[in-house]
């Protein structure tokens, strides 16, 4: 076999395996959300503060992410991997006995709270750490031209892990262990991914011999302690990037609370009903980043804008559903132009900046999919006085990334052959440095 062939297969395999570990950490996610509703509302946990056990962890996600992608080029892209999944298997698993505990009502609802917070945050601090090492390896192995199909494949595996944490999760409510049992399996299935990538993800980075590693100690990207934020190369990326998560989350962690709302159930009884919204959301996803996205060769530019216009008229139906079924289908038509909309200014991003910043450029990436979470409760407050609130906001805020998406010039040249033309470059960062 051919050295070529050899590399190729080598990547077939390595790619399967993070297929695998993005697809878990989705099902675990996704499956605690599926569930957290009912969990707070039986345990007695306020909704805003069910919303908010997740807001500790985005912070430290935020803070940590860009710290881990440099830890990535000087220490090597498994080495990180193998680190993030570890922090997602302890924290879900502490996460799984506090929620057992608050069931079984063996401290007051707002301990419970307290303990839930710390255990997720572990998850913020420590599985960070597996994102930007993930994108990074697979940016490495991809030329400019596989780029965007191969983030709308790591995307569609989140996508996938979204459609099946939900589905699984309701087949781990057990008598002994209720509404935890969900977090206890996704924790097991960690630690199997995490044999799996320790056995066979082959590393070929050479720790500490990057390009990247000796000459960067604060921010990865041109000009020593340049801010992200004000890297002309990602700064629209990142900006569009945090409003499309944010819009995102705030339509996933009300979703459970207007289910329930809507149909007047117990959380128990309205479990099925949330499982079913919200995997025909990540279906609509997958549909997007495996179906169209390749069916019609779609660029970074052309994701951004239709991914903000379908998710706009996805919350447009929410806001005005008058039951359930509206509902659940505008979630589906709104998860569809996220599917568009993440994978676009991902690889956007990606393909702004050179190799030796691959690293650095999705730790910037995986700190704003992170950051955004801290404003979830904020949007379920607003749900709690307006209940079409969140949904309208969210619609204002797309219809403002289409227009920014459409007058951008680094999101208009979001493509494959022009998004790396020095002239323009040049330009923003003269502006830049103007301002």
């Amino acid at each position: 076999m051919s050295t070529a062939a050899q590399e190729a297969r080598s990547n077939r395999g390595a790619f399967a395996i993070l297929f695998g570990v993005s697809v878990v950490s989705a099902m675990g996610n996704s499956g605690m959300w599926s569930v957290l509703p009912a969990i707070g509302r039986q345990i007695g946990i306020p909704d805003v503060l069910v919303a908010a056990i997740f807001s500790l962890s985005a912070v430290l996600w935020a803070i940590s992410s860009p710290f881990w992608a440099r830890q990535s080029d000087l220490r090597g892209r498994k080495p990180l991997i193998l680190l993030g999944l570890a922090g997602f298997c302890v924290s879900m698993t502490l996460c799984a006995v506090v929620v057992s505990a608050g069931l079984h009502h063996l401290a007051a609802p707002m301990v419970i709270f307290g303990l839930f917070l710390t255990a997720r945050a572990l998850f913020g601090l420590f599985g960070s750490a597996s994102n930007p090492a993930t994108q990074a390896y697979m940016a490495e192995r991809t030329s400019r031209e596989e780029r965007t199909q191969t983030m709308a494949t790591l995307a569609g595996a989140f996508g996938l892990g979204t459609v099946v944490g939900p589905l699984l999760a309701p087949l781990f409510v057990l008598p002994v262990v209720g509404l935890a049992g969900p977090m206890f399996a996704f924790a097991i299935l960690a630690g199997i991914m995490l044999i799996v990538v320790q056995r066979g993800l082959p590393e070929t980075f050479k720790p500490g011999n990057s390009d990247a590693a000796p000459r960067r100690r604060g921010f990865p990207f041109k000009g020593e302690g340049v801010a992200l934020w004000k890297d002309p190369r990602l700064k629209p990326f990142l900006i569009y990037g945090f409003l499309v998560a944010s819009c995102q989350t705030a339509q996933s962690q009300t979703l459970g609370f207007l289910i329930i709302d809507k149909l007047k159930l117990p959380p128990m009884q309205a479990q099925s009903y949330i499982t079913l919204a919200m995997a025909a959301g990540a279906v609509a996803g997958l549909l997007a980043q495996w179906g169209l996205i390749r069916m019609f060769s779609m660029r970074p530019r052309d994701l951004m804008r239709w991914g903000v216009a379908a998710a706009a008229v996805g919350n447009v139906i929410v806001a005005l559903a008058p039951d359930y079924a509206a509902v659940a289908i505008g979630f589906a038509i709104a998860n569809l132009g996220y599917g568009f909309a993440r994978p676009g200014f991902t690889a956007g991003a990606s393909l702004s900046v050179g190799a030796r910043d691959q690293a650095g450029a999705a730790g910037a990436i995986a700190a704003i999919n992170g950051l955004n979470v801290v404003f979830g409760p904020l949007f379920v407050l607003l749900y709690r006085h307006i209940g079409w609130g969140p949904f309208a906001l969210n619609t204002l805020i797309l219809a403002g990334l289409l227009v920014y998406a459409m007058s951008q010039e680094m999101l208009r040249r979001a493509n494959e052959g022009d998004a790396q033309e020095e002239a323009t470059l040049a330009s923003l960062e003269r502006s830049d440095e103007g301002s």
